[in-house]
C-alpha cells in the first residue's frame, strides 16, 4: 500500500495560478489526486490546468474566485464538491504582501494582507470541514506559515502578524476537529523565489545575503514543497494534526529567535 497515493481524493487548492500554490497543486496532482485549483484571476490559471492535465494523472478543474471574499467560501466548496463529488483536501496558499516600515503602515493595508492570510484561511477552513464532517470519512486541511510565524523579520509586520496567527489556527482547529478525523497542520516554507518575493530577489545583494543565511545554500524551488504538502494531504500522515512542517534549507536550524545566522568562533 502506497501511504501517499492521493487516488480517489480531491483537492481545493488557492493561489493554485503561480508559485508555491501552482507547485503544491501540481504535487497533489501527481500524486494522483483530483485537484480544484483556485486563483483570483484566470491568467496564470489556465497554465497550472494544462500542466496538471499533461501529467495524466488526477482530474483537474480551474475556478477563478476571489477568496478574499470570505462571505463566498462556501459556495466555493460547494462548487468544487459539484466538480468531483467530495471534498478530502485543502491548501490555503493564497497571498499577498506589502514591504514598508511598520510606521508606514496603512490600515487598509493591514486589512488587505489579513483578509487573505488569516481571515481567509479561518472561513475557507471552516466551510470544507462542514463538508468534511458531513462526508463523514476525515480529511485535511493545510494552511500556509511562514519563517515569520516564529521569527522577526523587518519590513513585513502585517504579514508577520497574520503568519504567526496560522499557527495559532492550526492548534486550535486541529484539537476541535481530531473528533471527525479532519486533519489541520501547516507547511512553513522558507526564503523561496516566487513573485511574492521577486522585488527581494531582485537587488544582488539581498539575494547574496539571504542566501548566504540560509545552510543548505540557496532559496527554495515551488518543487521542494512537494513532498511535505503531499505527507500532509495523505494517509501517511493520519496521525499527524496541530503541526507546521518548516521548509527552509535550514534557516530556523541555524538562527538564534531574532533571526541571526548563529555562527562558531
Amino acid at each position: 500500500m502506497n501511504r501517499f497515493d492521493l487516488g480517489g481524493k480531491v483537492a481545493l487548492v488557492t493561489g493554485a495560478s503561480r508559485g508555491l500554490g501552482r507547485g503544491m497543486a501540481e504535487a497533489l496532482a501527481e500524486a494522483g489526486a483530483d485537484v480544484v485549483a483556485v486563483s483570483r484571476s484566470s491568467s496564470g490559471l489556465e497554465d497550472t490546468v494544462r500542466a496538471i492535465e499533461a501529467m495524466q494523472r488526477g482530474r483537474v478543474f480551474g475556478l477563478a474566485w476571489d477568496v478574499s471574499e470570505v462571505e463566498s467560501l462556501d459556495k466555493l466548496v460547494d462548487r468544487s464538491v459539484q466538480a468531483f463529488g467530495r471534498l478530502d483536501v485543502v491548501v490555503h496558499a493564497a497571498g499577498v504582501q506589502v514591504r514598508k516600515p511598520a510606521m508606514e503602515v496603512e490600515p487598509g493595508e493591514w486589512d488587505a494582507i489579513h483578509q487573505i492570510h488569516l481571515k481567509a484561511a479561518f472561513f475557507l477552513a471552516t466551510a470544507a470541514a462542514r463538508r468534511m464532517r458531513q462526508q463523514g470519512e476525515g480529511g485535511s486541511i493545510v494552511f500556509v506559515a511562514s519563517l515569520t510565524s516564529l521569527t522577526g523579520i523587518p519590513r513585513i509586520a502585517p504579514y508577520s502578524a497574520a503568519k504567526s496567527g496560522i499557527l495559532g489556527l492550526t492548534r486550535t482547529l486541529a484539537v476541535e476537529w481530531a473528533p471527525y478525523g479532519i486533519r489541520v497542520n501547516a507547511v512553513g516554507p522558507g526564503y523561496f523565489h516566487t513573485q511574492l518575493t521577486e522585488d527581494l530577489f531582485r537587488d544582488p545583494e539581498t539575494r547574496a545575503a539571504l542566501v548566504a543565511r540560509i545552510p543548505m545554500g540557496r532559496v527554495g524551488k515551488p518543487e521542494d514543497l512537494a513532498g511535505a504538502v503531499v505527507f500532509l494531504a495523505s494517509p501517511a500522515s493520519s496521525y499527524v494534526t496541530g503541526q507546521a512542517l518548516f521548509v527552509d534549507g535550514g534557516w530556523l536550524a541555524g538562527s538564534d529567535l531574532r533571526g541571526k545566522t548563529v555562527r562558531s568562533g
